[in-house]
């Protein structure tokens, strides 16, 4: 039976997951040290909120149980320092592996190689410690921002008006947004604006930027948002102002809260490009799982991204994330990482 703590430490929550049957008899046929069993992974989020981490937390917690493994599932609440501080705990616990979910390069290379040193294997999702010894799990960030937005020309047309919610410094938004910038460019877009914060209510922060950026600049009829807690904020501020006929959301990342805003009528939010969250985190156990089987994954594990517009869910009555699922297949799962050994996350 599993068995769920949770703790407090110092603004972060983690909570401890336990396999169970499969954690102490381990998996036949797998590798050491996963036939005996016992194995140990921490991941570390920066994040400590939002839809896309419930979904990522529930891909790693499925492949995880599946992998028989033991869980450590921590999330730094926006704090580097924090996030500082639960990869030194990771690292005290005496883990056999750590997923590195976001934050800053600067906050957490040192910590990172700290970790190796001690003959604990890492991988890093959406933050780039640039160590040839890290696999970098990647939901091509370009990909994702090059089909949106390259839609988003399609449908608006070349020369318009633009605004980009962005806050720099952090890698997948970093990469995101220079792809707006090269589509612009290519494309006469005038970026009018660019505005954005990352706090624990990104949302209702940003609504109120936007409300003030779209007032003073009414003539923006685009609006990108690299990350969908962004996408939420823009299209709260538009419905405020009145102004969905004329602003347009073109996004990055969906979830089942995310289809019901952008099914809502009239929504500005036309269109976004994703992968599946869930399957990102269960890709990442799978990397680190490989990595501790003394099967490097490689420096990149890729995952490709799909394009949903408004007029997809509506015409394919998708309301939920599992429709998605179930209409798109290629957003069901990845074969990123995968062996024979390691079991399926479903």
């Amino acid at each position: 039976m599993r068995h769920i703590t949770r703790a407090l430490l110092g603004g972060a929550v983690a909570s401890l997951l336990l396999a169970g049957q499969a954690f102490s008899q381990g998996i036949d046929g797998a590798p050491a040290p996963f036939d005996k069993g016992g194995v140990r992974i921490a991941v570390v989020s920066f994040l400590g909120s939002g839809d896309w981490l419930q979904a990522f937390e529930s891909g790693v917690k499925r492949q995880g149980d599946a992998l028989g493994v033991e869980l450590t599932i921590s999330q730094a609440r926006n704090d580097h320092d924090t996030q500082r501080s639960l990869v030194e705990q990771a690292i005290n616990l005496g883990v056999d592996g750590i997923v590195i979910n976001n934050g800053r390069p600067e906050t957490l290379q040192d910590v990172a190689q700290k970790a190796l040193d001690a003959g604990i294997k890492v991988v890093a999702y959406d933050v780039d410690l640039d160590n040839p010894a890290v696999a970098q799990i990647e939901q091509s960030d370009a990909d994702m921002a090059r089909l949106v937005l390259e839609h988003a020309v399609e449908k608006e047309g070349k020369g318009f008006t633009g605004g980009a919610v962005y806050v720099a410094g952090f890698a997948p938004l970093d990469r995101r947004y220079a792809v707006w910038q090269e589509i612009a460019k290519a494309n006469d877009v005038t970026e009018k604006a660019v505005w954005g914060v990352v706090n624990d209510t990104v949302p209702a922060s940003v609504a109120d930027q936007t409300k003030a950026v779209l007032t003073a600049n009414p003539d923006i009829s685009v609006v990108f948002t690299p990350w969908d807690e962004f996408a939420k904020g823009v299209k709260l501020a538009i419905d405020e102002l009145g102004v969905s006929d004329k602003t347009k959301i073109y996004g990055i990342d969906i979830s089942t809260p995310d289809i019901e805003l952008m099914r809502e009528e009239n929504s500005a939010w036309v269109a976004t490009a994703a992968t599946n969250a869930a399957v990102v985190g269960e890709v990442s156990i799978r990397a680190l799982a490989l990595d501790i089987a003394g099967a490097f994954p490689g420096r990149s594990v890729l995952l490709q991204p799909t394009l949903v517009t408004r007029d997809d869910l509506i015409a394919n009555d998708i309301k939920t994330i599992e429709d998605l699922q179930e209409k798109f297949p290629a957003f069901l799962e990845s074969d990123a990482a995968t062996a024979e050994w390691i079991p399926a996350a479903r």
